[in-house]
């Protein structure tokens, strides 16, 4: 048994039990995670979106077809890298997957090095994707514990507005906005007013 860690999860869904198969033998031959699924409503009902991995999927296939999982996925905004497998007729499909995010499309029958490759790439994308996707997470959960009113005051301490301006905005006493803003540093672990600019705008926040 290998002792040296798996790489990553490669996901592999296609209907062709040969396909999945050498897709299966090559990766793991390479020390892949892989996990197969014969049906794309099979992978939907047991991927775990917190797992850093990659997808390949054939284009087409009985019942839901690779282009509507991708569709099914863009909707749950899974940072999920995905490569298609296309014939020869499915490329100008497989370009329009592309346009929606799919990060590249390999043809059959397929070159084993290049699907390496590109299953590398995919991985390296994830790690990164997956990171911003488990820090989005984290800053929604934060912003969830804020009350209806913090987070009108939390709007406004954003826009830049002083204490004063807040209270009549909302029609408050300054105290009150002072015990709002408390109670927002609090539940959103933050130190600083730099802080909570970082937090209340996530990625569109100024890079320091």
């Amino acid at each position: 048994m290998s002792l040296i860690p798996k790489k990553g999860t490669v996901y592999v869904v296609d209907d062709d039990e040969g396909v999945r198969d050498s897709l299966q033998w090559l990766l793991e031959g390479k020390d892949y995670r892989v996990r197969c699924y014969d049906s794309a409503e099979t992978f939907l009902s047991r991927y775990d979106a917190r797992e850093v991995a990659c997808l390949i999927v054939d284009i087409r296939m009985g019942g839901m077809t690779g282009l509507e999982l991708q569709d099914r996925l863009v909707e749950r905004k899974s940072p999920l890298p995905i490569v298609f497998i296309t014939g020869h007729g499915d490329v100008p499909m497989a370009v329009n997957t592309m346009k929606k995010g799919a990060m590249d499309f390999i043809q059959k029958p397929f070159q084993e090095d290049a699907l390496v490759n590109l299953v590398e790439r995919m991985l390296e994308q994830a790690k990164d994707a997956f990171a911003g996707h488990q820090q989005s997470a984290s800053r929604d959960a934060l912003l969830a514990k804020l009350t209806s009113r913090e987070t009108q005051v939390l709007e406004r301490i954003v826009a830049g507005r002083l204490n004063k301006q807040i209270a009549d905005d909302l029609g408050i006493s300054i105290k009150t906005v002072e015990a709002h803003r408390a109670n927002i540093m609090e539940k959103l672990n933050a130190n600083t007013v730099a802080d909570l600019l970082k937090i209340a705008l996530g990625s569109s926040a100024p890079k320091a």
